[in-house]
């Protein structure tokens, strides 16, 4: 495939996620004072799996961390979820803001993107309770797309973090399982890569914070979780390539740990999370194989 032909086939991909309409959620509910501190509730539509109560899935938007992609573009996705039986949570976070004169937007804003996750889980059994009555949080799968992914490999591996860190958590999370979806998850491989334009050097605070701080935000250094952990991946995605998802599983390996890998002929990076897409269906059942 040619550069052009693959550039093409990129953009109306993402042109597929992006004409979806908006789902508006059955509710939302803040888990913290600034305006992105929200979360978007989606009650299951149809009765999946063997009964029971639904299981609860949180879902983190991609966009590499930057702030014009928020929770809006996943929320076709979130409704798929719900119309698979999966209680949907769908959270939002503080992203990078634009740069100084009106330039390009930065990728993520330092402590701010982690705090948020983080509160946001762990608020999350309380809202859920008040919000997805019925459904089951003890079956509780976290899912991500793209930088998204990376919020949710991370989420699930705070146990691990640096005993300094804020974030850390003495026990790991009471998680089913996570789902990583094309995930910036090795950061020295998407940073020597470029990945979405030097994203993961932005999210850390450039060079220097990138050294510092990457033992606290790379999910390929907080290993293993122990967490049943599979990652989806389109073997045509140009946005954040195979390598990278292939590189987590081996520093997974390395550490002792099976990670699943799904890898999909003929799939980029956006087909993930579009409703319309045979992709999304693959995704749907590796959350249910997890879940329930």
């Amino acid at each position: 495939m040619t550069d052009d032909v693959a550039a093409a086939r990129a953009a109306a991909e993402e042109e597929s996620v992006l004409f979806h309409p908006p789902v508006d959620p059955d509710a939302t509910a803040a888990y913290g004072d600034d305006p992105d501190q929200l979360i978007d509730f989606y009650v299951p539509r149809a009765t999946g799996g063997p009964g029971g109560p639904a299981p609860v899935v949180v879902v983190l938007h991609g966009g590499a961390w930057r702030a014009p992609y928020d929770r809006r573009h996943i929320s076709p996705f979130a409704g798929f979820l719900a119309r698979r039986g999966f209680a949907v949570a769908s959270v939002e976070y503080r992203r990078g803001a634009g740069g100084a004169g009106g330039g390009d937007p930065v990728a993520g804003r330092w402590p701010c993107t982690f705090d948020d996750v983080a509160a946001a889980l762990d608020a999350l059994p309380e809202l859920a309770h008040r919000h997805l009555s019925g459904a089951d949080p003890r079956r509780t799968v976290v899912t991500g797309h793209s930088a998204g992914g990376h919020l949710a490999l991370w989420a699930a591996a705070r146990h691990l973090l640096p005993a300094d860190a804020p974030w850390h958590t003495d026990r790991p999370a009471p998680l089913r399982g996570v789902v990583a979806l094309a995930p910036i998850a090795d950061f020295a491989v998407a940073d020597k890569l470029d990945v979405c334009g030097g994203a993961v050097r932005q999210l850390l605070g450039g060079d220097e914070g990138f050294v510092e701080r990457q033992p606290y935000a790379d999910p390929a250094l907080l290993l293993p979780t122990g967490i049943a952990t599979t990652v989806v991946q389109g073997r045509t995605d140009a946005d954040v390539p195979q390598a990278v998802a292939e590189s987590y599983a081996e520093a997974a390996a390395k550490a002792g740990e099976v990670v699943g890998l799904t890898l999909l002929e003929d799939v980029g990076h956006f087909p993930l999370i579009d409703p319309a897409a045979d992709a999304c269906a693959v995704v749907a059942e590796e959350i249910a194989q997890l879940a329930w």
